[in-house]
């Protein structure tokens, strides 16, 4: 009882309408007695809701069905997504690479600076990076939580542009310290690795930021992404901060046999 009315509570009535002229089509037909044409609505809608009282576990069954085209649509999507962004995903002037940058195996991370469950995966990327001198790491600045996020997005991309070779620093700098990242304590952090402050002020003056974030904005709306830590790796999107083991065994995958799962 509980489970039909947690299912019917989550029907739309583009969903009913579809469940309600399939079941009534059918039932005109299997009973003979009359063609789609000649039954009028009230008796379409008293024949459906008598069938659907009798059978309510076709309700189940419909939505099952629904979410399982829809998550089938979406794949098929992000593949062509990342079939067809893979050049900007991969090898964009505009991002950051960590680890072996002619690494054979790619690991792309989107991320965001005031994200809580991005700082606890920044272990399991470095410990990657560590452990394996082949892997190449594509960091994507992804600020989603806030005009803060931003803010600290544009000095991140300004530190790579001026002093590439501090951006680790930096980076994990910002991403480790406590409180809200923003336009100052990643100022903060940023002038101390020792980048000089006015051509750090300079760089954030050009439009390479703006272009920066609208560039990975655009891959991860195509992508289907909706928060941080999100990642790709081969031609699968993995949502969330899922693990060093999960990460490893799917980039060990991709050396051995061309895709994340063996």
């Amino acid at each position: 009882m509980t489970q039909v009315f947690q299912f019917s509570r989550r029907l739309c009535p583009p969903v009913l309408l579809r469940i309600f002229s399939a079941s009534a089509l059918c039932l005109a037909l299997v009973a003979g007695s009359a063609t789609a044409q000649d039954i009028d609505r009230g008796e379409i809608e008293k024949i459906v809701r008598e069938y659907i009282l009798q059978n309510p576990e076709i309700i189940a069954e419909a939505l099952t069905e629904l979410d399982r085209r829809e998550r089938e649509a979406a794949e098929t999507a992000r593949l062509q997504a990342l079939n067809d962004s893979a050049d900007i995903l991969f090898n964009s002037t505009r991002q950051v690479v960590m680890g072996n940058p002619e690494g054979s195996v790619t690991l792309v991370e989107f991320f965001d600076y005031n994200c809580g469950y991005c700082k606890r995966a920044y272990g399991d990327m470095m410990k990657l990076i560590e452990g394996d001198p082949d892997l190449k790491v594509v960091l994507k600045e992804f600020p989603v939580l806030g005009q803060g996020s931003v803010e600290a997005a544009q000095v991140a991309v300004a530190v790579n542009s001026v002093a590439p070779d501090k951006y680790a620093e930096f980076h994990e700098s910002l991403l480790l310290s406590r409180g809200q990242a923003n336009r100052a304590s990643a100022l903060k952090a940023a002038l101390e690795t020792g980048i000089e402050e006015d051509k750090l002020l300079a760089a954030m003056e050009t439009d390479e930021a703006g272009l920066t974030i609208e560039e990975v904005y655009t891959i991860a709306n195509r992508l289907g992404l909706t928060g941080t830590p999100s990642y790709v790796v081969g031609n699968e999107v993995v949502m969330g901060a899922v693990g060093y083991d999960q990460l490893r065994n799917k980039l060990d995958a991709m050396k051995n046999c061309g895709q994340t799962t063996c």
